[in-house]
């Protein structure tokens, strides 16, 4: 089984994750901002990557400590998870529609993070929830999780389903690139032959 635990502890957060990346999409999901939870829920069951996150920070500040290391954390399980990436997909990408709003994200877990973030929001605040907060979300799961993400919302006008159908996107991708690859075996998805520590050296693939 493909699981792993991370705990981070800064003078900002306590953060402990777990995720089963063979799971069944079960979550139980506490980091004291409660759309944020309402995210990793759905990026949890859309994924069926089981997620457990219990988050403690300095909400009396700001949400963005703890937004952000919550992706910190869950990226770095999700890589300790992968291991050396053998015989995965690699690939992901999905096309989400939610109501008046349509979103595409595509994934390759590489161990070269990136991110393009191509979503505006008209909203400031989702709830309490600073909205430019989400793209720091996202910035921290890729870096963490060795993934170059691209986030693209195509068109949409309400802002709770814009950010939510990127959550979605996120995990359908997800689902796809982390699946055991049949015809691979145990070979790496890459002509260069690895997938682990990759730095910042030219990579053929």
């Amino acid at each position: 089984m493909r699981q792993a635990t991370i705990e981070r502890s800064t003078n900002e957060t306590q953060i402990r994750a777990s995720v089963n990346l063979d799971g069944q999409g079960i979550y139980d999901v506490e980091t004291g901002i409660g759309f944020l939870d309402h995210m990793l829920e759905q990026l949890s069951r859309h994924s069926l990557i089981d997620l457990t996150v219990r988050a403690k920070g300095d909400l009396h500040i700001d949400y963005h400590h703890t937004t952000e290391d919550t992706g910190i954390a869950i990226g770095q399980a999700v890589a300790k998870a992968l291991n050396d990436r053998r015989g995965i997909v690699r690939y992901g990408s999905a096309l989400i529609p939610m109501d008046e709003t349509l979103t595409r994200v595509a994934l390759d877990l590489s161990n070269r993070p990136y991110l393009i973030w191509k979503v505006d929001v008209s909203r400031p605040k989702l709830g309490e929830m600073d909205t430019e907060l989400f793209k720091e979300w996202f910035q921290a799961f890729s870096q963490s999780a060795g993934a170059t993400l691209h986030v693209e919302n195509l068109y949409g006008e309400n802002t709770h389903h814009i950010v939510e159908s990127c959550f979605k996107g996120l995990a359908r991708a997800m689902r796809v690139a982390i699946e055991q690859d049949s015809r691979l075996g145990q070979a790496v998805p890459s002509t260069k032959g690895t997938l682990v520590d990759i730095g910042t050296e030219e990579a053929e693939n």
